[in-house]
């Protein structure tokens, strides 16, 4: 039998033209208290407008993603790179409960290219691991969501090649034990610097996940 054909789906309405599902809520994002962390001796060092950090639970992996979604403004393009299990959909469920979407919705996408979720901006997410091409992806439109106001995840983004934009803040987990995950941000483009910049603002959130080198300190 043929396999089935990807399509986009809506996480409210069910498989039909996705341009449903727009909120008007104008809920305040806070920006993240995180800060670039030092390097360390087996860690190269990082280029302008990028930001490494470790989580060390699928937990904190979600956390961040969450303060990334509350960092956003709209238009923003966040392009996931990571083996199997790296944690980029732990990462985009954190970042749909940031932009006030159904969190618990969020799940990999098998057939279907496209999620999106409604929430303080529309969040679009892509799932490419079933792409073999890059001309695969050109009957999604995915220009059609670069409006300004849409948020775009996109796992496996090097599978999108041309088409993702240009502006964009690529974001890399690889694993670093069975529960932790080193996280690269780069941010390319002025909007992703932006965000990167919102996100590492100090003092805003005081839970988050601990950058390398550094430790809580214990509660006295």
């Amino acid at each position: 039998m043929p396999s089935p054909k990807p399509r986009r789906l809506s996480a409210t309405s069910g498989p039909r033209d996705s341009r449903a599902g727009r909120s008007t809520s104008d809920t305040r994002a806070a920006p993240l208290s995180a800060k670039p962390e030092g390097r360390t001796s087996d860690q190269p060092p990082l280029s302008a407008g990028a930001w490494r950090t470790v989580t060390r639970s699928a937990a904190e992996t979600e956390r961040l993603g969450r303060a990334t979604g509350q960092a956003l403004r709209g238009g923003e393009t966040l392009a996931l790179y990571g083996e199997l299990g790296s944690g980029k959909t732990v990462f985009v469920r954190g970042l749909a409960a940031g932009l006030g979407a159904p969190s618990r919705a969020v799940s990999s996408p098998t057939f279907v290219l496209i999620h999106e979720y409604p929430g303080r901006l529309r969040l679009v997410h892509a799932d490419f691991y079933r792409i073999e091409q890059e001309s695969d992806l050109r009957h999604l439109g995915l220009p059609d969501y670069q409006d300004g106001l849409t948020v775009m995840a996109i796992e496996w983004a090097e599978k999108a090649g041309t088409e993702l934009p240009q502006d964009r803040l690529e974001i890399r987990l690889d694993h670093l034990t069975a529960t932790s995950r080193t996280i690269v941000m780069h941010a390319i483009g002025p909007s992703a610097r932006a965000c990167l910049t919102r996100m590492t603002t100090p003092a805003k959130i005081a839970r988050d996940p601990v950058p390398v080198g550094r430790k809580k300190r214990p509660r006295r």
